[in-house]
């Protein structure tokens, strides 16, 4: 909803992944598998999708894949899970050897690093293959969601629109709770990452022009439980009245077991199953929220309509897919129940 990564070399930490076991469940994309046979181009030759995702064992690339996979099969193609596990440059090796190979028509890629990526993606356009850019940017700009590199179609979740959310989330939070000055922490993704960085920038330059809003703490978080509760003990350390909490959906379970019985607001960058039963039980504040399994069946949309010969659009927005609800605060995640498990 995003990652997580272990330390491997310059892997792209996205905010909505997590590690372990998934299971996307009854809830499928808004053009799901049944929709989707009679949308155009469905009687078309059959396509071949090469899905480049993070890791099979990250539940985001999982829960997006079953999107991928479900519209592919209801629409004459099939799909297959190309597996780097977060090692970026074997998700390189893997592009260059299906473009050599002529695997696949699609590819729906999550790149683990956008800059390593663009010679393998050139190299796919130049052969002919269609190429969705999926969630994270394909480049070395963190602040669009148009391609970068000619030719291919994107879907992303800016990741400075995605800071900004967050930090949006944690000011409705201050509001709410009305202290003075309202003290804040942010637990960072991975401060060896450029997109993190990117979208660091942006929340914390959000959060520190926010009236009544005191950014206390800024610490990496990481994306597991585990470094989530590390984190949490140094804010609590040097920071005991802490009261709105940021970070990503997994530190935030593990900060929230240290602080136990505190009074404190939680903001997580999520789309978890777990983070909206936490949002809409009122244990935490807000979710930024997106529809993992049915992006990934919008990516398997835009990419085989492409092959097929039809016209899409170049430039897509994650946060324009339905349900669209990024800014999940209670209200507007009461009827939502998220889509895979962490």
């Amino acid at each position: 909803m995003v990652a997580r990564w272990t330390a491997l070399p310059a892997v792209a930490a996205v905010s909505l992944l997590a590690a372990g076991c998934v299971n996307p469940g009854a809830e499928g994309p808004s053009s799901s598998a049944s929709a989707a046979a009679t949308s155009p181009g469905a009687s078309a030759a059959a396509k071949r999708i090469g899905f480049f995702g993070f890791a099979k064992a990250n539940s985001f690339s999982a829960a997006t894949f079953a999107g991928v996979e479900e519209y592919a099969k209801a629409n004459g193609a099939t799909a297959e899970f190309l597996d780097p596990n977060f090692d970026a440059q074997a998700q390189v090796r893997q592009l260059q050897d299906a473009v050599t190979a002529k695997r696949f028509e699609v590819f729906v890629v999550q790149a683990n690093d956008g800059a390593a990526v663009v010679p393998a993606i050139r190299s796919a356009v130049q052969a002919g293959i269609t190429v969705v850019v999926h969630f994270t940017p394909i480049g070395t700009r963190y602040d669009t969601a148009d391609p970068q590199v000619e030719g291919t179609i994107t879907l992303i979740d800016v990741p400075t629109l995605n800071g900004e959310g967050l930090a949006e989330l944690a000011i409705q939070a201050c509001a709410s709770r009305k202290p003075d000055p309202c003290e804040v922490g942010y637990l960072e993704g991975l401060k060896a990452l450029p997109l993190d960085n990117a979208r660091t920038q942006a929340a914390v330059a959000k959060l520190k022009a926010a009236p009544g809003v005191e950014l206390k703490a800024q610490l990496e978080g990481g994306y597991t439980q585990e470094s989530g509760r590390k984190a949490m003990q140094d804010v609590l350390q040097k920071n005991p009245g802490i009261d709105v909490i940021i970070g990503a959906s997994q530190a935030v379970l593990g900060a929230e077991a240290v602080a136990k019985g505190k009074d404190i607001s939680y903001v997580a960058n999520g789309a978890s199953r777990q983070t909206v039963k936490a949002v809409q039980e009122g244990r935490w504040f807000g979710a930024y929220y997106l529809p993992v399994k049915t992006l990934g069946a919008k990516a398997a949309e835009l990419g085989l309509r492409k092959a097929r010969g039809e016209q899409v659009p170049g430039t897509n927005l994650a946060t324009d897919v339905q349900p669209g609800t990024s800014m999940g605060t209670k209200d507007a995640l009461a009827q939502v129940s998220g889509e895979y498990d962490e």
